[in-house]
C-alpha cells in the first residue's frame, strides 16, 4: 500500500509531550490509539530514528509519520464563513478569533477551524507550521476570544516564529477572575507540565520532581478593576505555555470565570453568593471570560511596528456591565 510522509516539528509549547499525544493531536487524522499503533510498527520516527509512544519530545525535535494513504487527507479545506479581519497584506493577516472557534485542524475535527475560513477566498498561508496547521505562529485555546497574526508567507513565518521565541510579539489578555487579588500587580512565576492524571490538561508544578518534565513559564498580572467577588485583570505573557494564563491564576487562587477545566471548585462556591443579575451573566457565559484584547509585533518584512486591540466578546462585556453596576449600587448604599 502506499504510503504518505508526514514531518513535524515539536513546537516550543509541545515541548515534554508524549510522541503519540502530539501525532494525535496534529490533526493527521488519527486518534492517539492509531499513533501507538503505528509506533509500534516502525512507522514513526524521531530525528530519524524508530520512536516509541511513549517517549518524550523536546522541541525543535523532527518528527516522521508514515501513513497509509487512506487513512489521511490532503490537509484543510477551505471554508466560506465569516472571518473578522483586521489588518492583511500578502506576508501576514491579523484576525479576531471569535469564542468557540478552534485555530486549525485536529484529530476528530477537520472543519470548521480558523485555517478553513481563512484558506477562502484563495488565501495562501505558511507551510512552515505543517500541513494541517498552516501559518500559525501561537495559538488561543477554543473558548479564548481575541487577536491572533496568522502568516502567509514563509519568510513571515520563520521571523514571526522568532519574534515568539525571543518575546518579541506582545500579547496582552483581559481576563474575569474569581476573588480579590491581595496585590494590584503580581509576576507568576511558576513552571508548568502535563497534568499527571490527565494528559489534555496543564499544571503548575511549584517545586521539581523527579522524573516531571516542566517548563519555566512567566505570566504578569495586573488589576485593573476590583469588582466584589470578581476582579478584571490584565495579563501579559512572558511565556506562551499551553493553557499558561489559566493555569497560573488557578494555581494563585484566582481562576478565570467561566472555566470549566481549572476553576469548576472555585465557580461552585462563589456562584452561590452572587447577586441574581451577575449570577444570570456568569451563567450566560458561553466560555471562560478570557480575552486576547491587544497584538503589537514588528511586520515580519517591513519591520514597521503594529499594534491592534479588540474589545472581549458581548457576553464577557454583560457580566462586566453587571459587576460595575452592582459596584455602584453597593457604593450609592453606603
Amino acid at each position: 500500500m502506499k504510503e504518505k510522509r508526514e514531518s513535524l516539528t515539536v513546537q516550543s509549547e509541545e515541548d515534554g509531550l508524549r510522541l503519540d499525544a502530539l501525532i494525535a493531536q496534529r490533526g493527521l487524522g488519527i486518534t492517539r490509539s492509531q499513533a501507538e499503533r503505528l509506533a509500534k510498527s516502525g512507522h514513526v520516527s524521531v530525528n530519524g530514528r524508530t520512536g516509541r509512544a511513549g517517549q518524550r519530545l523536546a522541541a525543535g525535535e523532527t518528527v516522521e509519520v508514515r501513513l497509509p494513504v487512506a487513512e489521511t487527507d490532503g490537509g484543510p479545506v477551505p471554508e466560506a464563513m465569516p472571518v473578522d479581519i483586521l489588518f492583511e497584506d500578502d506576508h501576514v493577516v491579523v484576525v479576531y478569533k471569535p469564542q468557540g472557534m478552534v485555530v486549525h485542524p485536529s484529530a476528530g475535527r477537520d472543519s470548521g477551524t480558523l485555517v478553513n475560513a481563512l484558506l477562502a477566498g484563495a488565501r495562501s498561508l505558511a507551510s512552515g507550521a505543517g500541513p494541517h496547521r498552516p501559518g500559525i505562529v501561537h495559538r488561543l485555546d477554543r473558548d479564548t476570544s481575541g487577536l491572533m497574526v496568522v502568516a502567509k508567507s514563509d519568510e513571515a513565518y520563520v521571523e514571526l516564529s522568532r519574534q515568539v521565541r525571543r518575546r518579541e510579539l506582545e500579547r496582552r489578555y483581559l481576563a474575569l477572575v474569581w476573588g480579590g487579588l491581595r496585590e494590584d500587580r503580581v509576576l507568576i512565576d511558576v513552571p508548568i507540565g502535563r497534568h499527571l492524571g490527565d494528559w489534555k490538561r496543564m499544571a503548575a508544578v511549584p517545586q521539581p520532581v523527579s522524573g516531571r518534565r516542566t517548563r519555566s513559564a512567566m505570566t504578569d498580572v495586573r488589576v485593573v478593576e476590583r469588582l466584589g467577588p470578581i476582579t478584571l485583570v490584565e495579563a501579559r505573557l512572558g511565556t506562551g505555555r499551553t493553557h499558561q494564563i489559566r493555569v497560573h491564576l488557578a494555581h494563585q487562587g484566582h481562576p478565570v470565570v467561566g472555566d470549566r477545566v481549572y476553576g469548576r471548585r472555585r465557580a461552585r462556591r462563589d456562584m452561590a453568593a452572587l447577586e441574581e443579575g451577575v449570577l444570570r451573566s456568569v451563567k450566560a457565559l458561553r466560555g471562560h471570560a478570557l480575552h486576547a484584547q491587544t497584538l503589537s509585533f514588528h511586520h515580519p518584512v517591513s519591520g514597521q511596528e503594529l499594534r491592534f486591540s479588540a474589545p472581549p466578546p458581548r457576553a464577557m462585556l454583560g457580566l462586566l456591565i453587571h459587576l460595575r453596576e452592582r459596584a455602584e449600587q453597593k457604593l450609592g448604599a453606603g
